[in-house]
């Protein structure tokens, strides 16, 4: 039995990027979406540019469907 240690570590790096990939989405979907709060005043980011509540959603909704996107032709390679 031969192992292919190259196409083990093509499948090793593009599911490293995969999974780094999700979370940074998710975490940027998180991001937006705290934009929907409103900043205390006095607070640490008293001042602070931020983005608007509309621009926080876009941006959160962008990111989870790309999430999604990901996710689903994860499953695809799988079931094919």
């Amino acid at each position: 039995m031969s192992i292919d240690w190259g196409s083990l570590g093509l499948v090793v790096a593009v599911s490293l990027a995969a999974g780094v990939a999700v979370v940074v989405l998710v975490s940027f979907a998180l991001v937006g979406l705290s934009a929907r709060e409103h900043p205390r005043p006095g607070g640490p980011d008293d001042g602070a540019p931020s983005l608007g509540p509309r621009a926080g959603t876009a941006v959160a909704v962008v990111c989870l469907a790309a999430v999604v996107a990901i996710v689903a032709h994860g499953l695809v390679v799988i079931a094919s």
